[in-house]
């Protein structure tokens, strides 16, 4: 398990395996996740083009078995209509939980879309008819994202690399 979270817990890996987010970097000088620090991502989707999140780690446990890595996504640069820089109210918010399983470790990775607005919304701003094929496709891309980064950590993990 030390090796997946010392994984889960870079937050330059998903850059690798993600097919939206493209870079990350801590911010305030923080060097590693610890509840409140601040890193910026650069993403680029082939609709919305690129932008800039302000993330803040929201949970991080690691004592005893289960560890939990969780951050807010904000829209500090009013990507999508006023800036809202609040992690109280993201544009979505992302987990990973661990849990020892079977002599290795059980993985889950999560997201939750919303309150702030996203680019999601902007869809939905301009085909409010749409509404139920924008948002099952907003969840297939971010399904097929989250397998390929948790087939990358796995990977990863199971090499030592």
């Amino acid at each position: 398990m030390p090796r997946v979270w010392e994984l889960v817990t870079d937050i330059l890996l998903p850059a690798r395996f993600s097919p939206e987010l493209c870079r990350a970097a801590w911010l305030d000088g923080a060097e590693g996740p610890r509840v409140g620090a601040r890193f910026e991502g650069h993403n680029h989707h082939r609709l919305l083009g690129e932008w800039r999140t302000v993330s803040y780690v929201t949970e991080l446990e690691a004592t005893g078995e289960r560890r939990v890595f969780a951050w807010a996504v904000t829209d500090a640069d009013g990507r999508y209509g006023e800036p809202a820089p609040d992690p109280a109210r993201p544009m979505a918010t992302w987990r990973y939980a661990l849990a020892p399983e079977d002599g290795g470790t059980r993985l889950r990775q999560s997201a939750r879309l919303g309150p702030a607005r996203s680019g999601v919304s902007l869809a939905l701003d301009r085909w409010p008819d749409r509404e139920e094929r924008i948002v099952a496709a907003r969840v297939e891309e971010l399904r097929a994202g989250m397998e390929k980064t948790l087939a990358g950590i796995k990977s990863l993990a199971e090499r030592g690399a």
